[in-house]
């Protein structure tokens, strides 16, 4: 992945709006620039990690003032946009949240199941999410370059923008209390994917409108993310191929 590597040409970078996924601020870090790059990564939903100056040495060779930053290879669009885009084309929306998913190959396995679903976009927290790397990429086989990706600020957000459009909350969890073959994906729907270890966070659980579980033929509550939401999508698109 390509990098910013010096407070101007990253502040110059984000004057211009380039696509930048993750910026690393060494933990001592002063001076205006870095006020300046601190205020404009919160406005554009950039990630900032905090690292010692080691973590940093890493990432270049160069002369690096304290911050290092990888340049985007996706672009984000508004959640809000995306849901008017795709109503306003006649269409009832299938999003997907991936609530707390740090490791790249699950995100990049599932936008490839996604798009191959038809999903309209992946919902992706500024904090605590994967960063869209060149192995994520890869190992979508190119789906994050096609479908529409959402950066907000929290999952949170997310459900408020979600609960404004009407947009039915469907969280998984290994016990819920409605089989995927009995919920409903035919309505406007965003499916929440939570992290392997953790699940879904406390937010999802209070405001989520149906919780769905995957029935299992053993006594094996363990299934990779990846897979799960493949099997969830493609419950979604069966309904819906069944409806037209």
């Amino acid at each position: 992945m390509a990098t910013i590597v010096g407070r101007m040409p990253l502040l110059e970078a984000l004057r211009n709006g380039d696509a930048i996924e993750k910026i690393f601020m060494l933990r001592t870090a002063t001076g205006d620039e870095i006020q300046n790059i601190k205020q404009l990564a919160k406005q554009k939903l950039i990630p900032v990690s905090q690292v010692p100056v080691e973590k940093l040495n890493q990432l270049t060779k160069s002369a690096h003032q304290g911050v290092v930053a990888w340049a985007g290879l996706v672009q984000y669009l508004d959640l809000q946009d995306v849901i008017s885009f795709v109503t306003e084309k006649g269409q009832t929306p299938l999003l997907l949240l991936l609530d707390g998913l740090t490791d790249v190959r699950n995100v990049g396995a599932i936008a490839r199941t996604a798009l191959c679903c038809g999903a309209h976009a992946l919902i992706l927290p500024a904090s605590n999410s994967a960063a869209l790397t060149e192995e994520a990429i890869k190992t979508s086989a190119g789906a994050l370059r096609q479908l529409m990706l959402c950066r907000i600020p929290s999952v949170e957000q997310a459900l408020d923008v979600l609960s404004m459009n009407g947009i039915h909350v469907k969280a998984t969890a290994m016990k819920g209390s409605v089989p995927v073959y009995k919920s409903d994906f035919t309505i406007p729907s965003c499916i929440v994917m939570g992290a392997e270890d953790t699940g879904i966070s406390t937010s999802v659980k209070k405001r989520a409108d149906e919780y769905v579980h995957i029935p299992m033929a053993k006594a094996f509550d363990s299934l990779n993310v990846s897979v799960a939401a493949g099997m969830m999508l493609y419950e979604a698109m069966k309904q819906r191929l069944v409806r037209e």
